[in-house]
């Protein structure tokens, strides 16, 4: 037998997956660390974790995984990645890191995007970028050459996060058009790197890597590392591409009108389409889609809130700082559900995670409202908390709405707070969608993209040939008006800023 090998590299965790080729179904999967990786926050908005920490759990979650799927690794045939978006790593001539990465969250830069956006106009911005350079990686690299020049100085290449583990795995550097347009670097009219940018930002083009297809063979492993993993040395790295898009490849959501969702550390509701819009005050973004070509162009419309699984877990952290106290996932949403719909008039804003882009970029921080010390306990909190991020996910979609995105129906996968009955409800009924759960998360998906890229699927269809759906949850009559009525109570808070 053969296999397809998928790592999936968040702000979180590693994981890596396991996929055998003919029947396209999980062999075995595994994810380190078994805490949660650490973000580091040295100034207030800042965001950074050490690309190091990632390699490194990147051995441990593929030393895990052979242990579980007791096969010999020798017999993967390809390796694709997904990766945490926006995120800068920089290295010198010797391919050594030279500062923490500055990842997706960090609000840094906000000022540096916000004056490129009005210095080079906002016409230009959005016709050329379909979008401002905001809070993205190229704004992030300008921080870094305004704020540390001696570190600038020395920068061969700089790259997104999933370019790295590709440079650790192969020793080389590419990148995608789909990531430099996530690092806001793509000139969407002229199908190619955004020379007007870098000459506004004055950073020299040789500092971006050398473009390859998103579906290729972008590298082979390197000997060394592949007596350190166990591999096979050759094996080809066939596929990358940022967390978003791969999810949404992950749910085989290629086509116009489709819609794709996630709800980890950050909640995402993404929607492709095949003409290149954008919001006009770049709330929402677009980013060039993974099966994007400039004959059949898609284009994948992105709304992010910052603050979702981060949340959840924050609430628990409070609860199991009582000594001796250990609380799951399930159990919180085993409380929340005992809680109805609506939380008894309690409203959770989760803007706890640096700048939101569905708010124009402002850090308006977290908020609880209408909290009652007589009425209200922990599971009014739990269930607010998980409403909260629905509005907030549905507050994004009516702005994809204005774009021409309708969200009808939404692909997820059976992860995350989509396993929560109380968010998966609560996403139905708010948007009126029909969500369905499929047995797949990033790291499959990133699996059955190197098996693409490799020319080992001949098309999409054979690559998709294990996925299926595991739950369909349509909007509930009965939670409908009350969600109605108390979206309607968020949104009026919302715009006094929670």
């Amino acid at each position: 037998m053969s296999y397809l090998l998928g790592y999936d590299l968040g702000s979180s965790s590693i994981k890596a997956s396991l996929i055998e080729i003919e029947s396209g179904n999980l062999v075995a999967a595994a994810t380190a660390p078994e805490n949660e990786m650490a973000i580091h926050s040295p100034h207030p908005g800042w965001a950074e974790q050490h690309p190091d920490d990632w390699w490194q759990n990147l051995k441990q979650a593929t030393d895990l995984l052979k242990e579980r799927a007791g096969i010999n690794f020798h017999d993967i045939q390809a390796i694709g990645i997904a990766y945490q978006m926006h995120g800068l790593v920089l290295v010198d001539r010797n391919h050594q890191v030279l500062r923490p990465a500055i990842i997706w969250c960090d609000s840094r830069a906000v000022p540096i995007g916000s004056q490129a956006f009005e210095a080079i106009g906002p016409e230009k911005c959005l016709s050329r970028l379909l979008n401002s350079p905001g809070n993205f990686t190229a704004s992030k690299l300008k921080w870094v050459q305004d704020n540390e020049p001696e570190i600038y100085q020395k920068i061969y290449k700089a790259m997104l996060p999933g370019e790295y583990i590709a440079m650790r795995l192969t020793g080389e550097i590419k990148t995608t058009p789909s990531g430099l347009s996530e690092g806001i670097w793509w000139d969407f009219k002229a199908e190619c790197p955004a020379d007007f940018l870098m000459e506004h930002y004055h950073i020299n083009p040789e500092l971006l890597p050398e473009i390859a297809p998103v579906f290729s063979i972008q590298g082979e492993v390197s000997p060394s590392v592949a007596a350190e993993l166990g591999l096979r040395p050759g094996t080809k790295v066939s596929y990358r591409a940022g967390d978003q898009p791969n999810n949404a490849f992950s749910l085989n959501v290629l086509h116009p009108g489709e819609v794709a969702a996630t709800a980890g550390t950050s909640g995402v509701v993404y929607g492709v389409g095949n003409q290149p819009n954008y919001d006009p005050q770049s709330r929402v973004n677009t980013f060039v889609h993974v099966n994007h070509t400039p004959a059949d162009p898609r284009y994948g419309v992105l709304m992010c809130l910052n603050g979702t699984a981060i949340l959840n877990r924050w609430i628990r952290d409070l609860l199991t700082e009582i000594p001796g106290a250990v609380i799951s996932y399930r159990r919180l949403d085993e409380l929340a559900a005992t809680v109805p719909a609506g939380a008894d008039g309690l409203l959770v804003f989760p803007y706890g995670n640096g700048a939101e882009r569905t708010l124009a970029n402002e850090n308006i921080g977290a908020s609880i409202r209408g909290l009652e010390f007589t009425r209200h306990r922990t599971a009014h909190l739990l269930r607010a908390a998980q409403e909260g991020i629905v509005f907030a996910l549905k507050y994004g979609i009516d702005i994809m709405a204005g774009m021409g995105v309708q969200v009808r129906k939404v692909k997820a996968g059976h992860a995350n707070m989509f396993l929560s009955p109380v968010f998966s409800g609560a996403f139905a009924s708010v948007t009126g969608a029909t969500v369905e759960l499929y047995n797949t998360d990033g790291s499959q998906g990133a699996a059955r993209g190197a098996g693409v890229g490799a020319g080992i699927y001949q098309n999409f269809t054979e690559a998709f040939s294990g996925l299926k759906v595991v739950q369909t949850i349509e909007p509930d009559p009965k939670t409908v008006p009350v969600y109605q009525e108390t979206y309607q109570r968020w949104l009026e808070l919302l715009k006094t800023k929670g």
